[in-house]
């Protein structure tokens, strides 16, 4: 919960200070402020999902300085001063993440609600480095369920930005 500094409640918060894709943001959130609370319900950020809000679905994946996480399991306090990028990030001025456009070009969603947590995951898996082959992918990525089923496309879409990265 995002508190106005200078009200009653102000007292029971903790001042944080965000990069929130690209965008420094001094908060004061009460202590028990899940991150994926404090980007949808108080910075509008809706992009990022709430799914089984017990770490099993991978719907709320985020990337904090690079590193893929479950926001709905981490407190928003715990990230003070940390780098976060949500789906709505991803993109620039110059266009669709390749990922996101290699999701588009391969149909890999149907309802599209476990998308952007597939599209942060993706991105934080390849920046390891540790996921080459098909089954590789298929495991690293095993923390993002897709209701509709749509896994083959996804690990098509990521396969076809792996290799077009491999070939620069």
């Amino acid at each position: 919960m995002l508190i106005e500094s200078g009200s009653p409640q102000a007292a029971n918060t903790i001042g944080i200070s965000l990069t929130i894709n690209g965008e420094t943001r001094s908060l004061q959130v009460a202590p028990w402020t899940t991150l994926l609370d404090l980007l949808r319900e108080d910075l509008d950020l809706t992009g990022t999902k709430k799914g089984c809000d017990h770490g099993q679905c991978g719907a709320c994946t985020v990337l904090v300085n690079g590193t893929r996480i479950n926001s709905c399991l981490t407190l928003a306090v715990m990230k003070d001063g940390a780098s976060i990028t949500t789906v709505e990030g991803l993109a620039s001025a110059e266009g669709l993440h390749p990922l996101q456009a290699a999701f588009v070009e391969r149909d890999a969603f149907q309802c599209g609600y476990c998308t952007p947590g597939q599209l942060c995951s993706a991105v934080g898996m390849m920046a390891e480095g540790h996921a080459h082959s098909r089954d590789e992918i298929r495991e690293a990525m095993s923390g993002n369920i897709c209701r509709c089923g749509a896994y083959t496309n996804i690990v098509d879409a990521i396969e076809d930005v792996m290799h077009a990265g491999a070939a620069r």
